[in-house]
């Protein structure tokens, strides 16, 4: 059975940091492109920041040279550092495991971020 669980989401003010992370079992988690992806009221889940199983990340423009992505292979975890946080960062944290095999991918719950000014 697989499961992906996020934590870390809490309430912070413009500037403040936090750092998110994700766990997922039951995958070979190695061989994942591991993601994290945001969703604000009313908008869309859109890509904040991944990492493939090379190590090599891509960000979204907003987030650049602010969020941080990384990963512990052995503890089956990526984490998502996140500073300098302003209120537009503010949504549903989801992270998503994809397999680079055979592209099935699975979700967590999601953890809420709330950037107040």
């Amino acid at each position: 059975q697989v499961n992906v669980m996020e934590s870390g989401g809490d309430s912070v003010r413009t500037g403040g940091s936090l750092r998110l992370s994700c766990v997922a079992s039951g995958i070979l988690f190695s061989i994942n492109t591991m993601s994290w992806y945001c969703q604000a009221p009313g908008h869309r889940r859109e890509l904040v920041a991944e990492m493939f199983s090379s190590g090599n990340t891509n960000y979204a423009d907003s987030v650049r040279g602010r969020f941080t992505i990384s990963r512990d292979n052995a503890k089956n975890t990526v984490y998502l550092q996140m500073s300098n946080l302003k209120p537009e960062d503010s949504g549903v944290y989801y992270c998503a495991a994809i397999s680079e095999r055979n592209l099935r991918d699975y979700w967590g719950q999601g953890t809420q971020v709330t950037v107040s000014s």
